[in-house]
């Protein structure tokens, strides 16, 4: 699963239309955020972290925002 999630979000980097991806008000992009979520806390993990954030995108939110390095 781990590794078809990091399939799925480089076809999205790769097929999204630009004005979809310069929408992100976060640096890095959520796909990014995703990808190092993943990575370093493992598919479930990652993924809930990465759905925190996608749901704290929307005005006022946004800035440098990088995943954390240890879940508590």
């Amino acid at each position: 699963l781990r590794s078809l999630s990091f399939w799925l979000i480089l076809l999205y980097r790769k097929h999204a239309p630009d004005n979809v991806r310069r929408r992100c008000r976060y640096h890095p992009s959520c796909s990014k955020y995703t990808f190092v979520s993943i990575k370093r806390f493992g598919f479930c993990r990652g993924w809930k972290i990465a759905f925190k954030r996608f749901q704290r995108c929307r005005p006022p939110n946004g800035g440098i925002d990088y995943p954390p390095h240890r879940c508590h």
